[in-house]
């Protein structure tokens, strides 16, 4: 983004350009993500300079899901992740020395379902799967993230909860974000519980494309995607990791109040930076009210989704949820 729109959109922001927290230091830091819309403050962060302005360093590594940048953070390969909830209380239950600083957003996940599928939701959504296999001879196939990520902890939540309907009655299939996408756009499956950018890809390419249930339907304040920081990082750089979270903040407001100028910024990574520029902007649309950087918004809505996961056997150890989060940072910069 040019200087003087920057400077435009810090003024309307009521934000200056700096990060709101000096570092004393440059530090280089390896920072593991995905490129997914849920973590867009990261995008917004490196693509208005503002990680430079925190004293970072980036070196970016790019992971496909949850639980590929689990085992990055358990040999110790990440200094700072964009990730979900999820397997972020996965890397912690098995010792990774991660504290979760910031939330990136919530009530992230949609069931999309397709042409066949979609009209069974039109009148009592608990009974659509099951109306569908009798109808159709066989479970409808389901899209979603691998065991224990966000997206699949949802979708088990939303069957199992909110229609309190038998979770044998649909074969999910657990895949990354582009094999859903065109499993999708193939329809190789019936239906998947994604996130954006992919749910507005598929409703801009299916005309028989329908979301079926929203993020407040399927697990009412959930928690998504979050910003977490090694232990050791905090202590020896906490003013670097202060500015960070600084700029975290600066660029949730951002998508929240101006998602059509953040669009470009995220279009350069989400979708291979492929997508078509009117879909970037219609998922930020869609999604800003849910950017949501405060880490004390989603202490609650963490411990549900643990007891759920302790409970379905996707989560193998208890977190100490005290432990996980280290809500000091955040709080820092309020007062």
């Amino acid at each position: 983004m040019a200087f003087v729109k920057s400077v435009l959109l810090a003024v309307a922001l009521g934000l200056g350009l700096s990060s709101g927290a000096s570092a004393q230091e440059n530090v280089k830091l390896e920072i593991g993500y995905m490129p997914i819309l849920p973590v867009s403050q990261l995008f917004v962060t490196l693509e208005e300079g503002w990680m430079k302005d925190a004293g970072i360093t980036p070196e970016l590594v790019q992971f496909q899901n949850g639980p590929a940048m689990v085992q990055a953070l358990l040999a110790g390969q990440l200094d700072v992740a964009y990730l979900g909830i999820g397997p972020a209380m996965v890397a912690r239950a098995k010792g990774a020395d991660i504290k979760v600083v910031g939330s990136d957003i919530v009530e992230q996940i949609s069931m999309i379902a397709l042409g066949d599928l979609a009209p069974y939701f039109e009148s009592d959504p608990a009974t659509a799967f099951a109306r569908f296999a009798k109808d159709k001879g066989r479970k409808a196939v389901i899209s979603t993230f691998p065991v224990g990520s966000v997206p699949q902890t949802v979708l088990q939540y939303w069957l199992r909860k909110q229609l309190q309907a038998d979770p044998d009655q649909v074969e999910v299939i657990y895949q990354g974000a582009a094999q859903a996408q065109q499993a999708l756009l193939t329809g190789a499956v019936d239906g998947a519980a994604l996130l954006e950018p992919v749910v507005s890809l598929v409703l801009d390419r299916r005309a028989d494309a329908k979301v079926v249930a929203s993020g407040p339907d399927m697990f009412p304040h959930q928690p998504g995607a979050v910003l977490a920081v090694r232990e050791g990082v905090i202590k020896d750089h906490r003013a670097a990791v202060s500015a960070l979270l600084a700029a975290h903040l600066k660029a949730t407001r951002l998508l929240r109040e101006h998602p059509d100028a953040a669009a470009p910024m995220v279009g350069k990574y989400v979708g291979g930076g492929r997508m078509k520029a009117s879909v970037v902007t219609a998922a930020l649309e869609r999604s800003k009210d849910s950017f949501v950087a405060d880490p004390n918004r989603i202490v609650k809505g963490t411990k549900v989704m643990h007891d759920f996961q302790a409970g379905l056997g996707t989560l193998k150890q208890p977190v100490d949820l005290d432990q996980l989060f280290d809500l000091s940072l955040y709080d820092g910069l309020q007062k």
